[in-house]
């Protein structure tokens, strides 16, 4: 029941509407009530079995005084208009009284809908906003389409399985209150047995229901690995049919998705048993209160009238359905509980990168980057070690080493996409967990190898994370970054769509529109991580021009692994796994016979 406590804090804002809700629904249930209770004098009248004479009593909460005063006016009713205008005025009650309860129930559930549907909008931007939170440590751990189950799967499983079920839970028990206290105004001795036997059908229920909750948790997971592979699959299409590897993959997905279709099978076998065995229950329990009231009734039991036991009957029915109504309810709340642990895994995941209390606001790099001492690991092993750099402001530095040396970790760390584990990294003097997150990112502009771009125009994705740039600045941009041309040439210019992940374009093309966002930014630091060496040499050309536009008079950070790009750097940081082994410029290190000059040797000769 925790997780149904966390939901219940969704709930809490619309408290308003949920009172009203309650309120609506009680008086439908009222004008329900006393529409059910006109079977009474009804039948009463056609088989002309109550009473003749009737004395007005004084008016109070009892059965019977109720039944006495009301015959009474009937009486007077019939006696002056006869029999059939008694009839005409019990079926004009009847449907005053039902207009009036579905015009209530209307009206419960008009103001439960912003409730359902607030509740889910909700539990959704909470869970984008915590995707937007964690650090990229949580999402190298997991699998993506696991996330995505659990944005959107188990979202839906929670909107069917406990939002949906919140117009039973401020209905039905309303209902089953009322009428139960009707009842025991009724016949108290006949409720009573009635409210021994209720019990016993809810704990069978109850049992059966507890049994659905691991299976589900395990239905929800396999589904989230069946959308990763999914995902996989859709990203790497190219590679599986370059490698004719339809057959492995098809395989591999068809055994996940048998196996999530045999838990799948088990969990509606056991929530399908919740109408059957209800309704089941709910019959053997009139049975027991046909033979138990009819025996009072044989018996002569003043209490409980012919016709009283028939309305008596009438109202009972009316409860089973909430009943069963509820049973499946909770059913479906206990599928629902297994989609709101999922979810409640990433909302409790932890934010390990945020702004400390007395973080310090800063809009300028005036000075120098330090790395001091650093080391990172991201599980067991670390990628860095020993870290010490130290990058004046107005530098172009550039990282080199083979692949796993640590280059990309190391200047990861900068924006604090990671934090370090040991040591400091300083901006200007001040270390970076000291400055407010938005504001030290603000600073930076990053290009990477493989360039993200959404599904979205030319020039939203130019001005992406810059909304109050102007067209004439975006332009601009697009000049500096030799991607105006390219963009002038598409059907709708700048408001051309680039496609899902840019693919309506080349890779040159794409890296270009990633260079004019960095420059549209106009970012003090820029960080370029291998942004040339997936090209071909005419789109490289065309980059590598756009870059040194871009690097003028800023601190640029560059990876490279072609150093034909990073010769004129001034400052160049040879990485052997995880260390800085040798740092100096170009000539120096050829100077220095290490492996800055193996590297360059291997690459002049190859």
């Amino acid at each position: 029941m925790k997780n149904f406590k966390k939901i219940t804090h969704y709930i809490i804002p619309y408290w308003t509407r949920l009172a009203l809700n309650v309120l609506f629904n009680l008086l439908s249930v009222i004008f329900g009530l006393f529409s059910l209770n006109m079977v009474i004098p009804f039948v009463g009248l056609l088989f002309r079995s109550h009473h003749s004479t009737y004395e007005l009593l004084p008016m109070q909460l009892d059965f019977e005084v109720l039944i006495n005063n009301f015959y009474y006016y009937m009486n007077m009713l019939t006696t002056q208009y006869g029999e059939m205008a008694s009839l005409i005025f019990i079926s004009v009650i009847v449907v005053i009284t039902s207009l009036l309860k579905n015009g209530f129930r209307y009206l419960a559930l008009y103001h439960l809908a912003p409730v359902r549907n607030g509740v889910v909008r909700d539990i959704r931007n909470d869970i984008y906003q915590k995707t937007l939170d964690l650090p990229l440590a949580y999402y190298s751990q997991g699998r993506k389409g696991d996330i995505i189950s659990r944005m959107t799967n188990d979202v839906h499983q929670i909107e069917i399985g406990i939002v949906q079920s919140l117009s039973i839970a401020f209905r039905d028990p309303i209902t089953v209150i009322v009428y139960m206290a009707w009842l025991m105004l009724m016949s108290p001795t006949l409720t009573l047995f009635v409210l021994v036997l209720l019990p016993i059908a809810g704990f069978v229920i109850g049992r059966i229901a507890r049994t659905l909750k691991p299976t589900a948790l395990k239905g929800q997971s396999k589904l989230g690995i069946i959308l990763s592979v999914m995902e996989e699959t859709l990203s790497g299409l190219r590679v599986v049919k370059a490698f004719n590897a339809e057959d492995k993959m098809r395989k591999r997905f068809r055994s996940l998705n048998n196996l999530y279709t045999r838990i799948m099978n088990k969990l509606y076998r056991r929530q399908d048993l919740a109408s059957p065995v209800s309704e089941f229950l709910g019959t053997t329990v009139v049975i027991f209160i046909l033979v138990f009231g009819g025996s009072m009734v044989i018996s002569g039991n003043a209490t409980l009238p012919p016709e009283a036991f028939i309305g008596y009957l009438g109202i009972f029915s009316q409860i089973i359905q909430p009943s069963k109504n509820f049973s499946k309810a909770w059913y479906n709340i206990q599928k629902g509980m297994a989609s709101a642990e999922r979810i409640d895994h990433v909302l409790k995941a932890e934010v390990s990168i945020r702004d400390t209390m007395d973080a310090k606001t800063k809009s300028s790099f005036s000075q120098d980057i330090v790395f001091d001492k650093v080391f990172f690991r991201y599980e067991d092993a670390y990628v860095l070690k020993d870290i010490n750099l130290h990058i004046q402001k107005g530098q172009k530095v550039a990282l080199v080493g083979q692949s796993g040396a640590g280059k990309s970790t190391l200047v990861d760390l900068i924006p604090r996409l990671y934090d370090v584990e040991e040591g400091e990294v300083r901006i200007d003097g001040i270390p970076i967990r000291d400055i407010r997150i938005k504001d030290l990112r603000q600073l930076m502009g990053n290009v990477n190898q493989d360039p993200i771009l959404f599904n979205d125009t030319f020039y939203n994705n130019i001005a992406f994370g810059a909304t109050d740039s102007t067209e004439e600045e975006v332009v601009r941009a697009a000049r500096i970054a030799n991607a105006h041309d390219f963009i002038m040439e598409s059907p709708l210019g700048y408001h051309t769509n680039v496609g899902d992940r840019g693919g309506k374009l080349s890779g040159g093309q794409r890296q270009r529109i990633s260079i004019a966002r960095a420059v549209l930014k106009n970012p003090p630091i820029l960080i370029l991580d291998e942004a040339t060496s997936s090209l071909d040499t005419e789109s490289e050309k065309l980059v590598q021009e756009a870059l040194l536009n871009v690097m003028q008079n800023r601190t640029s950070i560059v990876i490279a692994h072609r150093l034909s790009t990073i010769i004129h750097a001034d400052l160049i940081c040879v990485m052997h796994e995880g260390r800085i082994v040798e740092t100096g410029t170009h000539q120096e290190l050829l100077e220095k016979d290490g492996i800055y000059k193996k590297l360059h040797s291997l690459q002049m000769f190859s």
